[in-house]
């Protein structure tokens, strides 16, 4: 198998726009939130030279807008700032409807709802398997020894393979996010081409003992037929490609936001675990809060104006689901923890549209189970040491050391 035909490149860059309205180099924590507020009160649309050239949505209704309509915005250009595609296109993330449709359709019974009542057990488990010896030793890296492994674990359990396997294929994945991070583009191309040759092993693996297709996403991709015929190999090559590494640093991120906001808010932990049937609502406000995406990206087909700033067709827009999802117009107190937002729009944490994450149910049931071993086993959350960043295209921590106050 080979990895499908790279994705076409941009046209007419000598006329993309030069302006520079800010840096894109704001990895603090708190930093980012204050430039995306900046942004968004004088300069909504605003673009940067940094990592080759982007526009950045900072509103709710732009960024919106453009992840719901695949006509005036595709994805098949780009989809994430900064630009690191280097091998071949991966469905459906890398394509629009209707040539992403067959993919979604076979991976959509995977997440049925008595698949997810089984997710549901089995990650509970996993999580408390992880915290419980973390919790007795009282001090640990929530990210590297709880929010890494965790889905580790997961992605052991939804292929089918073996701890061993998965955990090299998230040490290669890491490897692979790690070199987004600093750019390394030699580095981004070895491993990603390592991880398409675990794919495609899976996916002769499968070949040769197929499995139930209502819970392997490799079965699942090898049996769906569009008019009598199946996908063809390197897409589903490109399918295996990216489940393989989609949501590699998300959950540890996020993992660590939260707990970076109780170590903030020790009463938040306090009233979880006084009322614990309000974890559901926690999980969403603190997915609004520590959206763990910056640079989700689209391209215009054709060239469109956005509040007075024209974007020429295939430049990058960073649809930045973290300032979004902290917009005033849409949501009261936008920087503030509240449980009571019931009236207020869904957050775009998962994205919107066509491209909404397939996998946002068992990311919510992990969330979960990582909520309840706080709210369960601690007290209060002492930061121990540095707290280093991601950039692009992710927010969020890589490593959050602490010292833990039990129940």
């Amino acid at each position: 198998m080979r990895p499908m035909d790279i994705r076409p490149q941009p046209r007419n860059t000598e006329s993309f726009s030069k302006d520079h309205d800010f840096d894109a180099g704001t990895d603090d924590f708190d930093a980012v939130h204050a430039l995306f507020g900046d942004l968004r009160s004088r300069c909504p649309v605003a673009h940067s030279n940094d990592l080759g050239g982007f526009w950045l949505f900072t509103r709710y209704e732009d960024v919106e807008s453009a992840i719901s309509d695949p006509t005036r915005y595709t994805t098949a250009v780009q989809n994430v700032v900064p630009r690191v595609a280097t091998t071949g296109r991966r469905p459906p993330l890398h394509l629009d409807p209707p040539d992403h449709t067959p993919y979604r359709r076979a991976l959509t019974p995977l997440f049925r709802r008595e698949r997810m009542a089984f997710w549901e057990t089995a990650i509970r488990k996993m999580a408390e398997g992880l915290f419980q010896p973390l919790a007795a030793q009282g001090s640990f890296d929530v990210c590297r020894d709880f929010g890494y492994p965790l889905p580790a674990m997961v992605l052991a359990e939804f292929f089918g393979i073996s701890a061993e396997t998965a955990d090299t294929i998230r040490r290669i994945g890491n490897d692979f996010t790690l070199a987004l991070e600093t750019m390394d583009l030699d580095l981004i191309q070895q491993t990603s081409l390592v991880l398409y040759k675990a794919a495609a092993e899976l996916i002769a693996d499968r070949k040769d003992t197929p499995r139930d297709p209502g819970s392997d996403p490799v079965s699942a991709m090898l049996e769906m037929r569009v008019n009598g015929e199946p996908l063809p190999d390197d897409g589903i090559l490109g399918t295996v490609r990216q489940l393989l590494v989609v949501g590699i640093i998300a959950p540890t991120t996020f993992i660590g936001s939260m707990a970076l906001h109780f170590e903030r808010h020790p009463e938040h932990l306090a009233l979880l675990r006084a009322e614990p049937d309000k974890i559901p609502a926690a999980v969403d406000e603190l997915l609004r809060l520590y959206t763990p995406y910056r640079g989700f990206a689209r391209t215009p087909v054709d060239d469109v104006t956005v509040c007075g700033r024209t974007i020429r067709r295939d430049e990058p827009v960073a649809l930045a689901f973290t300032a979004a999802n902290r917009d005033p117009e849409v949501f009261r107190d936008p920087d503030t923890f509240r449980l009571d937002r019931k009236d207020e729009p869904p957050h775009l944490a998962f994205g919107r549209g066509p491209h909404m994450c397939a996998g946002r149910g068992i990311a919510l049931v992990m969330i979960t189970a990582a909520l309840e071993q706080f709210v369960q086993n601690v007290t209060a959350f002492k930061i121990t040491g540095p707290v280093p960043m991601t950039t692009w295209p992710e927010y969020g921590p890589l490593s959050v050391p602490v010292t833990i106050s039990g129940t």
